[in-house]
């Protein structure tokens, strides 16, 4: 393993290990509940959200990315599930707001406890605390968050997926054919 790559891992397994695995389950639990589930972010947070929303589709939730041209409103019982490391994307606020106003449940998944938009949250995913995340020679301009966020995700798809029984086989029949 080179240097770098342990560097890596090394401060990505210490964000985890600050992060709350507790609040995967209250995610799962909103998805369960959720009429549809809506995700996004900005940036390289959108790539992580991303990740997240496949893998959802894969274990037969309706989801949709915000911002598509077919994405369709949002109601009452659906949910909105940001990734934003700063919780305040200024881009993101105009859905945090429609979302309230409609009746909509609002996860925020961020490296802030407290921002403009985990405070207006049903539930905030706090993704190691306020210290983990220092200028890090070697991981720069947010990968820290991105690429802990990321893990914790892929960690609760694998609850899911043990959870409800879900087969590879299974999740692949759903996976996109038309790539």
């Amino acid at each position: 393993m080179s240097s770098s790559q342990k560097l890596i891992l090394d401060k990505l397994t210490s964000i985890l290990a600050e992060t709350d695995n507790s609040k995967s389950a209250e995610l799962l639990k909103l998805v369960e509940g959720a009429g549809r589930t809506f995700i996004g972010g900005a940036g390289r947070s959108l790539l992580v959200s991303r990740f997240f929303a496949m893998r959802l589709v894969h274990a037969g939730y309706n989801v949709s990315m915000i911002g598509e041209v077919v994405t369709p409103a949002i109601k009452a019982g659906d949910l909105l599930i940001l990734v934003s490391g700063s919780g305040g994307t200024e881009t993101l606020l105009p859905f945090v707001k429609k979302a309230k106003s409609v009746g909509a449940k609002l996860v925020v998944i961020s490296m802030k406890k407290s921002s403009l938009m985990a405070d207006a949250a049903d539930l905030t995913i706090q993704i190691g605390n306020d210290s983990s995340f220092p200028l890090t020679n070697g991981m720069p301009m947010g990968s820290q968050f991105e690429l802990s966020t990321l893990l914790f995700l892929e960690a609760t798809i694998a609850d899911l997926i043990f959870a409800k029984g879900l087969t590879e086989e299974g999740m692949r029949a759903i996976h996109a054919n038309l790539e």
